[in-house]
This record gives C-alpha cells, structure tokens and sequence, in this order.
C-alpha cells in the first residue's frame, strides 16, 4: 500500500486515466449515435475532458520540481504523466479529424475500433487503480495483459479495415478522410498501451 504522503502521484494518475475514459466514452457515444450537425457538442465536451488533463498534467510537473522525495523515479512519474496525456489528446484527435475532414457516415468497421478504445481506457483505470499496491496486487499484471490483447485485436482490425477501405472506395476524399481517422483510432489503443508498458517498467524496477 502507497504511503499517505505518496498518494498524491497515485491519486493523479488514476484520476488522469478516468478523464481517458471520460473522453472514450463520449467519442464512442458521438460515433454510435453520429449525426454531423452536432459533433461541435461532442468537440465541446471533449475539449473540456481534455483541458482538465492538462491542468492535471501541468499540476503533477509542478508537485515533481519541489517534491524532496517521490514514491517511485521522477523520470517515471514524467513518463506515465505524458503517457496519460497522450491517450486524451489521441482520443480528442479523432473527434477533430472526423470534424474537419467532414465524415457524413461513420464505417462499422471503426465503430469496432472506438469500442476497444474504449475497453482499453476501462482497462487502464483499473490497472492505475492497482499500481499503488504493485507488489501484492494480484490482478496488475492481468490488466497490462487484456490492454496488451486489445492492442493486438485493433492491429488486426486496423489493416483489415484499411485494406477494405483502399480497394472497396473509388471516392479519393474520402479514402484520405478515412485513412487518416483510422490511423489516429488505431493510435489511440497504442497509446493506452504506452501506460501499460510503463507501469511494467516501473513494477520491474521497484521490485
């Protein structure tokens, strides 16, 4: 169990992972239920998830340049600060590229990927949740492994669903329009991923 005076970094984390999830869920209820004319609600909502991992992020560098002593290696908490970032900001980049390369319809294809978007980022709170008591956790690594295999489901679906779009469309627009919102959905379980590995690394050296 993480020290009280510790818990601050832990506490951020997971509260940074939960705006991750936040922001999965309203790109998946934007693309469930897509309607053009309003995906400046949504671009809204998610800008507001996503200031707040900023403010997050900015607060946690803050603490780490006056912090004496930090539960584990500053360098570590930086990385798994960024690493949480980048999943919001990937997430928010798909909504962006839907928005401006003006998606009319969405492909089922990448309704499956915003599903595992959105598994993933489940995935990750829970893991977040468990790395305070890294040590004696029994489901920490079990949550690094279901992350690991979603990242591996939406590889497999990622090429399927850019081979489908490159020799199915005649429509050039909309070839690039899609290849680039696949490409960022695809990075989006890469990054959920990126926190997995350093939670991996961070068990490794404090074991």
């Amino acid at each position: 169990m993480a020290r009280k005076k510790d818990s601050y970094y832990y506490d951020t984390f997971c509260e940074c992972a939960d705006l991750s999830y936040q922001a999965a869920q309203v790109l998946a209820e934007a693309m469930r239920s897509f309607d053009p004319s309003r995906i400046g609600e949504a671009i809204e909502a998610m800008h507001t998830i996503e200031q707040a991992a900023d403010e997050k992020k900015h607060e946690m560098h803050d603490a780490l340049v006056t912090a004496f002593v930090t539960p584990i290696e500053r360098e570590d908490i930086a990385a798994m600060s960024e690493n949480l970032d980048t999943v919001t900001d990937r997430i928010e980049g798909v909504l962006h590229r839907i928005y401006f390369d003006n998606i009319t319809s969405i492909r089922s294809d990448a309704l499956e990927l915003v599903d595992m978007i959105e598994r993933a980022c489940k995935e990750m709170r829970a893991l977040l949740e468990e790395l305070p008591q890294f040590k004696r956790s029994k489901s920490l690594r079990q949550h690094v492994i279901e992350i690991n295999s979603i990242e591996e489901e939406a590889d497999h679906l990622y090429i399927k669903a850019m081979r489908n779009l490159h020799t199915t469309c005649d429509d050039f627009r909309e070839v690039f329009a899609w290849h680039e919102v696949y490409t960022f959905l695809e990075y989006c379980v890469d990054s959920v991923e990126h926190v997995a590995d350093t939670v991996d690394s961070i068990v490794m050296k404090n074991s």
